[in-house]
C-alpha cells in the first residue's frame, strides 16, 4: 500500500533514470501528468507502464476536465468546456444532465483504459463572471445548476471506474486573480460563502465525493491563511461541518498562491498540518526534492487511504463510447 504524501511530475515522454529513482522514494505517492508528457496513446501507455514498474501502487493523475483544461488531445475525444452544459441547461435541463453524465463517463473511460487513476474533476466553483481562470470551466452561475450537472458528471465518472475530486474548495469563482500567478483575496463574509459557494461541495459530499482540492485563496474575513493551509477550512468546515471523510489534495505548492507559507518544505508542512492528505508539487523538480527531504522526518498523522482513489477496472462499453463520440459535433469543439 502506498503511503507517500507527495504527488510530483516528470518532464517528458519517457522517464529518465533520475525520475525512476525518485518514483521509488517511499514518500512519493502520486504522479500528475501534463501535456508535455503526451505524444500519442501508444507513447502514453508505455510511459504509464514504466511508472507502474517503478511503483505499482502509485496514484496517477491528470487535469483533464475538458475545454482549455484537457491535457491529452490528439487521439482523444475533445471534451467541451462545462459552460457548454450550463448553456444547454437553460434550454433543456434534462438533455444537459444526460450530456453531463455521458461526458463524465467518456472522459474517465478514456483515461482508466490507459491505467490512469484520476482526473482532478469536477470543478464545483460558481461562475460569478469575475474569474477568468474559472470562467467556462464552471457548470453554471446558480447552485442548483452546478449541483445537478456536477452530480451527473460525477455519476458518469463513477460508472467508468474513476473517483471524483471536487475543486476548488470553498470556491474560486469570486476572485479575479489567478492563484497560479498571484495571491488572491476573497473579501466576502463566511455566511456569503456558506450560503452559495459551499452549497455544491456540501451536496456532492453527501453523494459520495471521494476527494477535494482546496483553493490557494485567502478568505480575509474568515482566516489569514489560504484555504489549503487553513485548519479552519479543512478540519472545521470540510471535515466537521460538511462531514467529508475522503482525501484532501493540496493544490500545486509551486503556484504563487502557495508562497504565503514560505519555502517548499514550509508549504508542505502547512498543508499537512491544516489537514491535507497529499501535497502536489508540479513544474519544480527541486521543490519536489525539498518536500521529499522534509517528509522523511515528518510524522504521518493522517489516516485517510489514498488507495481509495485508485481506478476500478471495468469493462468499457464500446457502443456507448462510439455513440457519445459521434454526437460531439453539437458542442462545436
Amino acid at each position: 500500500m502506498a503511503t507517500g504524501r507527495l504527488m510530483l511530475d516528470v518532464q517528458g515522454y519517457e522517464l529518465t533514470n533520475e525520475e525512476r529513482a525518485l518514483l521509488r522514494h517511499s514518500e512519493v505517492g502520486g504522479l500528475i501528468l501534463f501535456s508535455r508528457n503526451y505524444q500519442s496513446k501508444a507513447q502514453l501507455q508505455a510511459l504509464v507502464a514504466d511508472i507502474r514498474q517503478q511503483r505499482a501502487d502509485i496514484l496517477i493523475a491528470v487535469d483533464h476536465e475538458g475545454g482549455r483544461v484537457q491535457r491529452f488531445r490528439d487521439e482523444f475525444v475533445r471534451i467541451p468546456p462545462m459552460k457548454k452544459l450550463a448553456e444547454l441547461w437553460l434550454a433543456d435541463p434534462v438533455a444537459a444532465q444526460q450530456w453531463a453524465e455521458d461526458l463524465g463517463w467518456l472522459m474517465a473511460a478514456e483515461l482508466v483504459e490507459l491505467d490512469i487513476d484520476i482526473s482532478f474533476a469536477p470543478v464545483l466553483d460558481i461562475d460569478w463572471a469575475r474569474s477568468e481562470i474559472i470562467g467556462d470551466r464552471a457548470f453554471g452561475t446558480q447552485t442548483d445548476q452546478v449541483i445537478a450537472l456536477a452530480s451527473c458528471f460525477m455519476k458518469g465518472m463513477h460508472a467508468a471506474g474513476m473517483a471524483a475530486t471536487g475543486k476548488h474548495f470553498p470556491g474560486h469563482g469570486w476572485v479575479a486573480a489567478d492563484s497560479h500567478l498571484d495571491i488572491p483575496v476573497d473579501e466576502r463574509s463566511f455566511e456569503s460563502i456558506r450560503n452559495v459557494d459551499l452549497v455544491p461541495f456540501r451536496a456532492l459530499v453527501s453523494q459520495g465525493l471521494e476527494a477535494i482540492m482546496p483553493a490557494h485563496i485567502i478568505y480575509q474575513q474568515i482566516d489569514e491563511h489560504t484555504a489549503g493551509f487553513s485548519s479552519f477550512w479543512l478540519k472545521q468546515v470540510l471535515r466537521q461541518e460538511l462531514g467529508f471523510n475522503g482525501v484532501i489534495f493540496s493544490d500545486d505548492l509551486s503556484m504563487e498562491g502557495a508562497t504565503v507559507a514560505g519555502n517548499f518544505a514550509q508549504r508542505a508542512e502547512a498543508a499537512l498540518a491544516a489537514g491535507c492528505d497529499m501535497v502536489l508539487v508540479c513544474n519544480h523538480p527541486e521543490g519536489a526534492k525539498q518536500v521529499l527531504a522534509f517528509l522523511e522526518s515528518y510524522p504521518s498523522g493522517n489516516t485517510v487511504s489514498i488507495q481509495t482513489m485508485r481506478r476500478k477496472p471495468l469493462d468499457i462499453d464500446t457502443e456507448r463510447f462510439a455513440r457519445i463520440a459521434s454526437q460531439m459535433e453539437c458542442f462545436n469543439v
